[in-house]
């Protein structure tokens, strides 16, 4: 019988979220089955539910595991006594950067949590509602402070999600341009826009 294998210091059940993160973008939650999965993994599918119960429960591990990433990394820049725009800055780029070195769960994070079951369902949509929310107040800050321009708070934060988003066209592109030079670009357009 085949032995789960991953990186150093990655336990079996951290092979097995990363193996299903690349199976869920490649086929979809739902269209991806355990066998499948042992299929990617290398093993039997018996021997998956010794370090998981479900496909459910990996996806509530990848969906948190961005989630969590993300509110920390903002708890973090509120927390610093940069200027609102180089907060913005920082919140952007940390973004960009998860969207080039953790594709899979992000995508994951942002297409297939429609799949969670509660209590995750709600816990996980109201995290990401107050995430949000706390940009759109960051942003709000910025305005009354006089380095932002007056702008629809909500909307400004749909419009860098949403062009961060994007990225994901870069992902499946043969990559023309580095992920330095992109960074650069999108952090440029998208912090000016704000001033």
């Amino acid at each position: 019988m085949a032995k789960i294998r991953g990186k150093k210091n990655s336990t079996k059940k951290e092979v097995i979220i990363e193996k299903a993160s690349k199976l869920f973008k490649e086929k979809g939650f739902g269209a991806s089955s355990m066998r499948d999965l042992a299929v990617h993994v290398g093993v039997e599918a018996a021997s998956l539910y010794n370090h998981i119960q479900s496909k459910s429960e990996i996806l509530q591990a990848i969906c948190f595991k961005v989630a969590n990433e993300f509110i920390s990394h903002l708890d973090a820049v509120e927390a610093s006594k940069e200027p609102v725009l180089k907060k913005i800055e920082m919140i952007i780029r940390f973004h960009i950067r998860m969207m080039m070195e953790q594709y899979e769960y992000v995508y994951i994070s942002d297409h297939e949590w429609r799949h969670l079951p509660e209590p995750y369902l709600s816990n996980f949509l109201n995290q990401r509602r107050s995430y949000r929310k706390s940009l759109a107040d960051l942003i709000e800050d910025g305005i009354s402070k006089g380095e932002i321009k007056k702008i629809e708070p909500y909307v400004a934060v749909l419009i860098i999600l949403s062009a961060i988003s994007g990225i994901e066209s870069w992902q499946r592109s043969r990559k023309q341009i580095s992920a330095e030079v992109l960074e650069e670009n999108m952090v440029k357009y998208l912090v000016e826009g704000l001033k």
